[in-house]
């Protein structure tokens, strides 16, 4: 167990991606670019500010490609050394990634910022080099294994040993690649009972707005050792951002939701697993970073009572794997206590 009974977990983690998160979805990529700037400028350090003045660590897994200082195309090619996977929306991976710099393409390099987390000694984790879609059959495993080697060699770089891991757009693929790397978790998604295979992806998310629009208390969860002895610690919730249909839903709603599951975690010795994307802050920065703010102001409230512990994902997995036996989930879910 990572909670124990009175005493809850509190876990943040972010998808740092900038522009790679949504690049291969649009023919106008320049809304992507102007979003990743934003977020740079207006989104980055005030969210990270608001984790360091309330003493809290969060794993921000990011994309690969972000640790590095500069690439340049050889012969042609950015990152010859990687094998691209052959989406069928997108068959050429690296077509319209600038070579370049921060200076040159900020939306798609990002070295001094991971500096910046590392000094803040928030846990980086990683979001694939270039965010391939893992679980898409265009995804090979010799595509999954060099974006996975391209990932830890980019982290290495600046010293850092990578143990968390979200699959880009939340589609797990190749798991066993995972442990061969040096992972310990990943994160599924929240185990909503409409998130079941079969279930058209129109009513999950309609499904998903009317629970965020009632503010119902989201499920809280169990990290469990899994498949290939790697820690599944799943998502109870994310912060839909304010664009389209969910700028209809009132930002306390969202707000609420959170409060309930965090105090859902503490009373039941459970985990409040909240994720989100800092780009998905930035087209209504102010609004967006208030919302965090006030889910940060509780979730410290509550740390302070004693009520529940803040853990990045992979200090959740050292002390899980650290104090228990390999399970199978459902072994582990049987005997969490209800």
């Amino acid at each position: 167990m990572v909670g124990t009974p009175g005493r809850g977990v509190f876990t943040l983690s972010l998808d740092f991606e900038l522009a790679w998160g949504s690049r291969d979805l649009t023919d106008n990529i320049e809304p992507l670019l102007r979003l990743a700037r934003v977020t740079r400028a207006e989104v980055f350090e005030p969210l990270l500010a608001a984790l360091e003045g309330r003493g809290m660590r969060a794993t921000w897994a990011t994309v690969g490609h972000l640790f590095l200082a500069s690439a340049r195309r050889e012969a042609g090619r950015l990152h010859p050394n990687v094998v691209p996977p052959q989406h069928r929306w997108k068959p050429d991976w690296f077509e319209g990634i600038p070579e370049g710099d921060e200076s040159t393409a900020p939306e798609f390099y990002a070295r001094s910022l991971v500096k910046r987390l590392l000094a803040s000694h928030q846990e980086v984790g990683s979001h694939g080099f270039s965010h391939p879609i893992y679980g898409d059959a265009g995804c090979s495993e010799a595509a999954a294994r060099s974006d996975l080697a391209a990932s830890v060699a980019a982290a290495a770089e600046l010293g850092v040993t990578l143990r968390s891991f979200v699959f880009p757009r939340n589609v797990h693929g190749h798991l066993g690649l995972l442990r061969e790397a040096g992972f310990t978790c990943w994160r599924p998604l929240e185990p909503a009972p409409y998130r079941r295979a079969g279930v058209p992806g129109s009513v999950v998310r309609a499904a998903h707005l009317i629970d965020v629009a009632r503010a119902t208390c989201p499920e809280v969860v169990v990290p469990v050792i899994g498949a290939h002895g790697l820690v599944e610690y799943p998502a109870s919730a994310s912060i839909l951002p304010l664009e389209g249909v969910r700028r209809l839903i009132p930002m306390r709603q969202r707000v609420e939701r959170c409060r309930r599951g965090l105090d859902r975690a503490a009373a039941e010795g459970k985990c409040f697993h909240l994720y989100s994307h800092p780009i998905n802050l930035a087209s209504h920065p102010g609004e967006m970073l208030a919302a965090f703010g006030s889910v940060l102001d509780h979730a410290a409230r509550l740390r302070d009572a004693g009520r529940i512990e803040v853990l990045s994902m992979g200090d959740a997995a050292e002390r899980l794997l650290a104090t228990s036996p390999i399970m199978t989930p459902a072994e582990a879910a049987s005997s969490a206590p209800s």
